[in-house]
């Protein structure tokens, strides 16, 4: 487990804590990111972020009153490639769904 202080970002933290779990966590390894919270918005798009690159959010807490804590558990290639095609595949369905309601 490693614990990455990413207060001093700001609000653009994002690519760093992507790059940290790609390139500081071993597979199965968990990361604690600490930052700092502002209007809320980054709460909701880091546990999209977090989606988005396949791996598994196991928690987001508020650590104190300005800043936040997400636990992610960086997963293998493999299951983030499946996880990926299955985004894919769920958005494509969804904008499918969108065109035939039109």
């Amino acid at each position: 487990m490693k614990r990455y202080d990413l207060r001093h970002l700001h609000d653009d933290f994002y690519d760093r804590m992507v790059e940290l779990i790609d390139q500081g966590l071993a597979v199965d390894e968990v990361g604690i990111f600490l930052f700092e919270v502002g209007d809320f918005s980054s709460i909701q798009k880091s546990a999209d972020v977090i989606k988005e690159t396949g791996h598994d959010l196991m928690n987001s807490i508020k650590f104190n009153e300005v800043d936040w804590t997400v636990v992610v558990k960086k997963v293998s290639e493999e299951t983030k490639a499946e996880r990926l095609a299955a985004l894919e595949a769920a958005h494509k369905e969804a904008e499918e769904t969108t065109e035939e309601e039109a």
